[in-house]
């Protein structure tokens, strides 16, 4: 099998623009391609992941990546997928977070001379001139067709502003700048991004000659994270501070059973052959299958051994036994301390297993918290001051939110 067949296989291509040429580079080691990941936040997401051991797959078989910071477009803001305008980031938080991915992708690309790229778009277009670029850029696009654009059509049912209007033409003119000054014959992304990225391929060819080698691939899951890596509202990280191991690895072990082979297939190296007998499994054993994309998934990114401590903490709070120190933990303070014990409505609002204490009255009436693996149906419970000390209480809400709970 090819490394296209493969992509197609593992169920990552969605559209592209010239499949038989596309196929041919891939697979002969001749593509170097880019995928932008603007700086909106200080840690990439697990719903970068993709992009991630994408380029990984890729750069294994011989093709170039060139990691594309988006210090530059972050300035403006991705309209796609959005029913408001993204938050304004200033200058140096955009440095900030540019620098804090760097580090991140540096675990998984191999970055050197003649090996992976990368490159901030700030670098180019913060030095724009604003009438060259209309009289450059601005004359290849068509006004009708940006509005007919998906990334645009929700936004234009709550309002666009012009600042993210212009989006399409940076991103298009980043694979534009790339291509000429890097040789960069392909561009790959999510598939929400499909009409930006046809921008790109249709201003080199508009610019350069209709026989400019520029190629666009999306992908089936959106590699910005809208669709891939949320849970309970909030971002999934890949940096330990934000989202520790025990927590990445919980979210990947409790993903639907109907999206278990599809995560294992688009984002583990396990051989297709492995991944294609485990499609047979049902009922308990897709609990295995869970346990094998979190552990598979938590090793690339945190490390064996903390992949290794997530799993042990993981099966013994499944099993009912002590779950070590892998579990997250919650230092409770004086303030929380009443006479006699802590309230185990404040105990689980504080530790955040709950919003509210209504919240936490109700799991607690509906028997769904437990202290040391003992029900608690008593909303007016105290926990204990001396059961705080030490190593604390072990504090579940439901089947899968834990919390260790210590005296601060």
């Amino acid at each position: 099998m090819t490394l296209y067949e493969e992509l197609k296989a593992r169920g990552l291509i969605a559209q592209v623009t010239d499949e038989e040429t596309i196929r041919e580079m891939i697979d002969s080691g001749k593509a170097t391609f880019y995928i932008g990941f603007d700086c909106t936040a200080d840690s990439l997401t697990a719903g970068h992941f993709m992009a991630l051991t994408l380029m990984k797959r890729l750069q294994m078989a011989g093709n170039r990546p060139i990691a594309l910071i988006g210090g530059g477009t972050t300035m403006i803001g991705d309209p796609s997928g959005r029913t408001d305008m993204r938050k304004m980031l200033t200058r140096e938080d955009i440095d900030h977070n540019a620098e804090c991915f760097r580090r991140q992708m540096e675990r998984f690309i191999e970055f050197g001379p003649d090996k992976a790229l990368m490159v901030n778009n700030a670098d180019w277009l913060m030095k724009l001139n604003y009438v060259e670029l209309l009289r450059e850029v601005g004359a290849c696009f068509s006004v009708n067709n940006m509005l007919r654009a998906e990334c645009y059509k929700q936004r234009m049912e709550h309002g666009l502003s012009f600042l993210e209007f212009n989006y399409m033409i940076m991103q298009s003119y980043d694979f534009y700048y790339l291509y000429q000054h890097y040789g960069c014959n392909m561009q790959f992304g999510g598939d929400d991004q499909w009409s930006n990225m046809l921008g790109g391929t249709e201003l080199i060819r508009r610019k350069l000659g209709r026989d400019a080698h520029a190629m666009t691939i999306t992908l089936l899951t959106d590699s910005n994270g809208r669709k891939m890596g949320k849970t309970a509202g909030n971002a999934v990280w890949l940096d330990p501070a934000k989202t520790s191991p025990y927590d990445f690895y919980q979210y990947w072990r409790n993903v639907g059973d109907q999206d278990v082979m599809k995560c294992i297939r688009m984002l583990t190296f396990l051989p297709l052959e492995q991944i294609e007998a485990m499609d047979e499994w049902e009922g308990s054993r897709l609990n295995e299958a869970k346990e094998i994309l979190a552990w598979e998934l938590t090793r690339m990114v945190h490390g064996q051994e903390e992949a290794e401590k997530a799993q042990a903490a993981a099966r013994a709070l499944f099993g009912g036994g002590s779950a070590g120190g892998s579990v997250p933990a919650f230092m409770a303070g004086p303030d929380l301390l009443e006479e006699g014990g802590a309230s185990l409505l404040s105990l689980l609002v504080a530790s955040g297993l709950c919003d509210t204490r209504s919240e936490a009255r109700r799991a607690v009436e509906q028997g769904g918290v437990s202290v040391d693996g003992e029900k608690v149906t008593d909303f007016r419970a105290l926990i204990p001051a001396e059961k705080l000390s030490g190593e604390g209480i072990l504090l579940r809400r439901g089947k899968k939110k834990y919390c260790r709970v210590q005296a601060g």
